[in-house]
């Protein structure tokens, strides 16, 4: 029997990169995914990606940033599936600047994407949570919820010019350990994994000549890191690379497993041994 098998999983920014890769593995391990991507297209991706393994799926299609998602995609997976036993607060993005030039638009749009979306999925999940927990209680039924925060080692230690982005993540640390403590009495074990550098389409290499740029909702955003420091990170990484959105994703799962139902209000740092 498949681990994950009778679970249902919903994870936000799950038609592309880490996300995507995290939604494949769920699915491949029994689960059935409600997959979320600000656009349709890699959302839909995904889905026949995971159907045509045999996997069971549904999309929520959604700006996790917008009033109406956070009960929409709770309610997806109630709805479409029946439960909901693990949430993955993965959606995300950077904009980054010194601060003498961040203005309130980059800071606030990445505390409302990286913090305040999350509050909201798990505020709106908790009403769900409570009453299935005491349903279960009174029929003497022991099952542990998975909730897996996405932070990264610019939360644990900061990184110049990002100032949003590891206020954001650092946030998402104290949401972690303080949830993990209010739900535990619910068997909900609340975890986070704080990535290092990791291959996506945010972190490819760029130059002066070469400036990637990608659209979340109306606003084009620049995307990757300069070549020299990209080399620089890797080096300073004591396995000498950047991960896999593979490898990222079986770290969340480790948080999703059965054999984490005693870890709560913890820290994973996959980063290839770089922490600092």
């Amino acid at each position: 029997m498949k681990k994950l098998e009778g679970k249902s999983a919903i994870v936000s920014g799950s038609g592309r990169g880490i996300g995507r890769a995290l939604a494949l593995k769920l699915a491949a391990e029994g689960a059935s995914v409600v997959i979320n991507d600000i656009d349709e297209a890699p959302a839909l991706d995904t889905l026949r990606e995971i159907q045509g393994r045999g996997g069971t799926a549904t999309v929520c299609i959604g700006d996790v940033t917008a009033n109406d998602f956070a009960q929409r995609f709770v309610d997806t997976s109630i709805d479409v599936f029946g439960g909901l036993d693990i949430i993955v607060n993965n959606a995300g993005y950077t904009r980054d600047s010194v601060i003498q030039k961040m203005t309130d638009d980059k800071w606030q749009a990445i505390l409302d994407v990286h913090i305040t979306a999350p509050f909201k999925i798990l505020r709106a999940a908790s009403e769900f949570i409570r009453a299935r927990a005491k349903e279960e209680s009174a029929n003497n039924a022991e099952v542990y919820r998975k909730v897996v925060n996405i932070s990264s080692i610019s939360g644990l230690y900061g990184n110049a010019g990002q100032v949003n982005y590891g206020a954001a993540k650092s946030a998402m640390i104290g949401l972690t350990r303080s949830l993990a403590k209010e739900w535990g009495r619910y068997n909900v074990n609340v975890n986070c994994v704080a990535f290092g550098l990791i291959e996506t389409r945010l972190t490819t290499a760029l130059s002066a000549e070469n400036e990637k740029t990608t659209n979340i909702g109306d606003t084009e955003i620049k995307v990757g890191i300069q070549a020299d420091r990209l080399e620089l990170i890797k080096f300073l990484t004591p396995l000498g690379r950047a991960g896999t959105a593979g490898e990222a994703a079986d770290a969340v799962y480790l948080f999703c497993a059965p054999e984490s139902n005693f870890v709560s209000g913890q820290v994973l740092v996959a980063g290839g041994g770089l922490l600092i």
